[in-house]
């Protein structure tokens, strides 16, 4: 909303510092600085309010270390990221910009899934929250509606570069144009030196609609995964808002680099017109997880719910597949990886083993991964600080592919 404000009053009256807001880092840290205020202003009032409630988590049994302290705590505290992250949203980001509306359906849309989720474990005293099957309906809507947004929006393009032939006067071409903002459903391949990949190429022969139908099938699976993978990871006091925090900084930093002509060229990589003000929308999801940090960090105040993890996922997936580095995922979201695999290879040993022996066996301790370690007497705040040092590693490892080829 500044962004039209300040750009009107620069042109009608030439106000000093109007075109400040013209720029996408100002208005970046700014949208961090108010999601990092708005978090920790909200939050003390919402957590007394959550307490006098009684909106707390109920804790299952599973002989953890420290598991009893934290019956009671105030949870639903996605609402306070919510919050954080859509005002400075709407002040800072160009909120007509069509990947900004992706980013907040996507946001809103599990986040709302996460509270129904949250609502029926709290008001309604059942543990199993909503129906599993209602959640996979909820991401699977989600990713279809991303996916057709994505492919047949006109707004969604990529800027393609033609080469002019030997007989062209090759000076007036360049004076004139050399590109094509036009539709393409590419997509970035980390560590190759032809780092583009055409999805219609995967497929047998060249069909609009059945490349939109694959296309929108690889999108719901990926919001459907990265959603899960944070939802798993939300175990431990501030393990999740660190690790989203973390990933967001660097898709931050890919959007930075997509959207601005000089650094896409001189890196190599596909520019994407008006993909910058995702930079905006990914400092305020990162200044919220920072902010919510002040009260979720050991010992947590408040935990995030579904509410908060469910939305954080599938926001980082969208946010992924707007700049089209969504290969970069299993990298860049390594840690939610990691722990939703742990779960799986888990389940699935456990089933096969007590199918073949008669006993179920175990891989790990307890799963997700994060509890293997507290079963083997680590304590919480050195694990989630562990698991932010591997975070962090991954994510400079992904933001580094840019010229890794």
């Amino acid at each position: 909303m500044f962004y039209y404000v300040f750009k009107y009053l620069q042109e009608q009256f030439n106000l000093l510092g109007a075109g400040l807001f013209q720029y996408i880092s100002f208005r970046a840290l700014v949208a961090a600085a108010l999601a990092i205020s708005l978090t920790t202003l909200i939050g003390k009032k919402l957590i007394p309010y959550l307490q006098k409630k009684q909106v707390g988590e109920s804790i299952r049994n599973l002989g953890l270390e420290g598991e009893k302290s934290k019956k009671g705590t105030p949870t639903m505290g996605g609402i306070l990221i919510i919050l954080s992250v859509i005002i400075p949203v709407i002040l800072f980001a160009k909120i007509t910009n069509i990947y900004v509306i992706i980013s907040v359906i996507a946001f809103l849309w599990m986040g709302l899934i996460g509270f129904l989720d949250d609502y029926i474990k709290i008001f309604k005293k059942n543990k199993s929250g909503l129906k599993g099957k209602f959640k996979i309906l909820g991401q699977v809507t989600l990713g279809i509606i991303v996916g057709s947004i994505l492919y047949f929006s006109p707004e969604v393009k990529v800027r393609e570069y033609y080469k002019t032939s030997e007989k062209e006067n090759i000076e007036a071409v360049v004076a004139e144009k050399r590109y094509e903002d036009k539709k393409a459903s590419k997509t970035t391949i980390p560590f190759f030196k032809k780092n583009e990949l055409d999805y219609a190429n995967l497929l047998p022969f060249e069909s609009d609609i059945l490349v939109g139908i694959f296309y929108i099938i690889i999108v719901t699976l990926i919001v459907t995964a990265v959603s899960n993978g944070a939802n798993i990871t939300d175990g431990l006091d501030g393990l999740s808002a660190g690790t989203s925090a973390i990933v967001i900084v660097a898709l931050a930093v890919l959007a930075y680099v997509s959207g601005n002509f000089i650094l896409a060229d001189y890196l190599n990589i596909m520019y994407l017109p008006n993909i910058g003000e995702v930079v905006v929308v990914s400092s305020a999801l990162a200044g919220a997880c920072i902010g919510f940090l002040w009260f979720n960090s050991y010992p947590a105040q408040i935990f995030m719910g579904d509410t908060g993890s469910l939305s954080l996922g599938a926001v980082i997936a969208v946010l992924a597949l707007c700049i089209r580095k969504e290969l970069l995922l299993p990298i860049l979201c390594g840690v939610f990886f990691i722990e939703n695999l742990s779960v799986i290879l888990q389940v699935s040993y456990f089933k096969y083993t007590r199918k073949k022996y008669g006993e179920g066996r175990r891989i790990f301790k307890m799963s997700p991964l994060h509890h293997h370690y507290q079963k083997l007497g680590i304590p919480e705040s050195k694990i989630v600080t562990r698991f932010w040092i591997v975070g962090l590693l991954l994510a400079l490892a992904s933001v580094v592919t840019l010229k890794i080829r």
